[in-house]
Order: C-alpha cells, then structure tokens, then sequence
C-alpha cells in the first residue's frame, strides 16, 4: 500500500515498517532503533509502538507497528526530514530498504508476523479475542455500576449501555488487544507454521 494513501483523518492509523539487516550489522541496527523509536515517539499523535523480531530468509527481521491517532500526525512523520534523515543513516544496514505500510489500527491485530508470513487462522483470532472481551463485558458494567446510579441521565439504558460500550472499545483497542496479541504472539505464530 502506498504510504501517502489516506484513511479517515479522525480514524486511529498504523504505520507498518519492516527492515530485514544485512549480516552482521544487528547491534547497529538495535542502536539506531532504540533512537529512532524514542524521537518518534515524541511527535505529536504517536501512540504507540511495538516490535517483532524475527528471521527471514536467514537475516534479521524487525517490524515495527506504530500507532497513531490520525493519518496527518502519521504523514507528519513519515514526511519529516527527521525520518528521512534516520532512514538515510540506516540504509546501509537494510537488505531491501525501508518497507512501509499504512492501514487503520485494527488490520494489525493479528499482523504481521515475525517471519512476514500470512495471519492465523480465524478460529485463534476468535479466541484471542473471546479473551479479551468476555473479560471486559463482565468488569466494565461492575464498575460503572455504582456511578451509573448516581443520577437518572446515567442510568438511562441507551446512555448506561453507550458508556460501558465506549469503555469497553477503547480497552479493546489500545490496551487490551495490543498486549494479548504480544502475549499469545508464540501460539498464534506456531498455528500459522502449521499450516503452511
């Protein structure tokens, strides 16, 4: 996909880099990581970063998920000379250069793996994300209960059900997911190995 390619400017964006290392070269590559994901990180929308690392082909492959809360605040930095002169540096460290892609938050769930192979199959996405929620959809209520009952706009069905469902999305999506898919990341890369 092309990174100037626009989703919804309010819509939650993920950048998705992949950088596979020339022999050798690892620890540089770790150096110039750290400080590329600490200057990221201090831009405006960033909210977020994880990284894979894995093999392909017989090198190192590191893939970064970057998080950020609108397509403008993810074009800031991919147009940044900050980045262009990072990614300058790194160059000589890259097998195929730097390799992009932009999609909205919730394709990168389950991808991509360490080893750039295809996602797991549903049927673990499902339970992964059973797990997730049935947990939620038991707590959340709970505690909303005693402040939903503080006055009667609160306890309204259609707004005391919107306020749980809103809390509910959010830890889906920012907390809860992201730190279940790092978490099961071996089980789910294992069933995708399986099936190849």
């Amino acid at each position: 996909m092309d990174p100037a390619a626009k989703t919804g400017a309010d819509e939650v964006v993920t950048l998705v880099v992949k950088h596979r290392i020339k022999s050798g070269l690892e620890a540089d590559y770790e150096a110039w990581l750290r400080r590329i994901v600490r200057i990221a990180g201090e831009r405006p929308g960033h909210l977020g970063v994880d990284v894979v690392r894995g093999k392909q082909d017989g090198l190192a492959l590191f893939t970064c998920v970057l998080r950020y809360r609108s397509t403008d605040d993810l074009q800031h930095w991919l147009e940044s000379p900050q980045r262009k002169a990072l990614i300058d540096e790194a160059a000589p460290m890259l097998a195929d250069g730097d390799q992009t892609e932009i999609g909205a938050v919730n394709e990168f769930w389950f991808t991509p793996l360490a080893d750039g192979s295809a996602p797991p199959p549903r049927w673990k996405q499902a339970v992964v994300s059973l797990c997730v929620i049935l947990p939620l959809t038991l707590l959340v209520p709970i505690i909303w209960g005693p402040l939903l009952r503080l006055h009667p706009l609160l306890s309204n069905y259609v707004v005391s059900t919107f306020l749980v469902t809103v809390t509910i999305v959010v830890l889906v999506v920012y907390v809860m997911m992201p730190a279940a898919t790092r978490l099961f990341a071996p089980w789910l890369e294992a069933s995708v190995k399986e099936t190849l």
